[in-house]
Parts: C-alpha cells; structure tokens; sequence
C-alpha cells in the first residue's frame, strides 16, 4: 500500500485474512484491512472487516482492541458520509489510545476527527486537529503523516514564523492589535472556544505566556 500498489495490497490482505483463525492475531489483520480496503474504495468491505473487529474487541475486552476497533469503525464511517457518527467513534479512539499511551495512532485519530470536523463545514476546528496531529508526527519523525496531512489540508502547513498556520496568523495579528478573544472571534465569525484554543496554540509554538509577549513576538518578525 506504501507503495501505491492499493488493488495487489487488498489482495494480499483479504489472503491474509482468509487464512488466519487466531482471534487476536486476526484482529490484527482486520485493522490493517479496514485501512487498505479504505484506501481501494471499498467500502462495504470496510464496513464488514471493521464490524468483525468491533465483535473481537467486545468478546475479548482488551484496551488495545476497543481502540483499534473504535478507529477503524470512525474511519468507515467518515467514508460512508456520516461525519457525526464517525466523530463519536473517533474521539473513543482518541481517548483510548492517550489512555494506552500511543502518541502516533492518537494523532492518526486526529487527523481523522480533523477530516470529520471538515465534512461538518467546522473548517476552524479541522485545522486545530490537523495541526495538533502533524506537531505530534514530527516530533515522533513521521515523515510520511507529515506529508499525508500537509496534503490533505495545506491551512495545516506551517507558513509563518514561530511555524504559525494561516489562521494562527490571523490570530496573532488580531491579538497583536490589542483585541479580546471575544472581538476575535466576532472578526472571525468563529466561536470564543475556538479563538481560545488558537490561542494556546499559538502560546505555545511561540513559547510565551502571555498576550503581551506574543504581541512583541508580531513585531519583531512582521506579523504586523
């Protein structure tokens, strides 16, 4: 699949599936065919591999299991047009893999949730997740989630210094002019709660604290 080889990777998997019987090793398959078959367009396949993993992860009631199968069933749902659905499935995952302490699925699960938040029209808070999950890759040097989600959203894509997105940008400036998170939000016809959130982001890429600091931080670079 890695190597854009989708239709001989679903072969290989459905193979591969067929001929294991173990319950945990085949739920290990499953997952990896959810993702392939995903990838070739098929989507009643996914829907049939990920149902068989969600009966696996009920049987057995392993952690590792409830957060596989809770991703993969968001991932089919985000693919069968039902956004809302697939969010609730995809922030269980989310939780579960913080829980179990897998940094690089949990920002997989992002990127899904960013992609959820984006079929919903809430393209402000796609970008959150979708930046949240590329800083997560790269400090983990995943290199090819890097490129995945800077092509799937290019807002996602560092573009101004301190490694701010396009909209933290705007944020900044706004910020930098004095204006409350209220104001911003109203400029921005965005929700208090997303400006604060951009906030913190931008605190923290920036390492300042304060409103004052990241302002000076506008002026010195140009922001403004």
């Amino acid at each position: 699949m890695a190597q854009g080889r989708i239709d001989a990777a679903a072969a290989a998997i459905r193979t591969a599936l067929d001929e294991e019987q173990d319950r945990i090793a085949r739920a290990k398959v499953l997952v990896a065919c959810v993702e392939i078959v995903l990838a070739a367009d098929d989507v009643p396949a996914a829907r049939s591999a990920a149902d068989a993993l969600s009966e696996i992860a009920a049987d057995l009631g392993m952690p590792f299991l409830h957060a596989v199968s809770a991703h993969a069933t968001g991932a089919v749902l985000l693919a069968e047009g039902d956004p809302r659905a697939a969010l609730a499935s995809l922030r269980r995952a989310g939780t579960a893999w913080q829980e179990i302490q897998a940094p690089y699925e949990a920002a997989r699960a992002r990127v899904l949730i960013g992609l959820a938040y984006r079929a919903l029209g809430d393209t402000d808070t796609a970008e959150l997740e979708l930046d949240a999950a590329c800083r997560v890759f790269r400090q983990l040097g995943a290199a090819p989630e890097i490129a995945r989600v800077e092509a799937l959203s290019p807002m996602a894509t560092p573009n101004a210094a301190g490694g701010l997105t396009a909209r933290e940008g705007q944020v900044l400036r706004l910020v930098a002019a004095g204006k409350s998170n209220r104001a911003i939000a109203a400029d921005l016809a965005i929700s208090e709660h997303t400006v604060a959130r951009h906030v913190q982001n931008i605190f923290a890429k920036l390492d300042v604290s304060s409103r004052s600091a990241a302002t000076a931080f506008a002026f010195e670079h140009g922001l403004v």
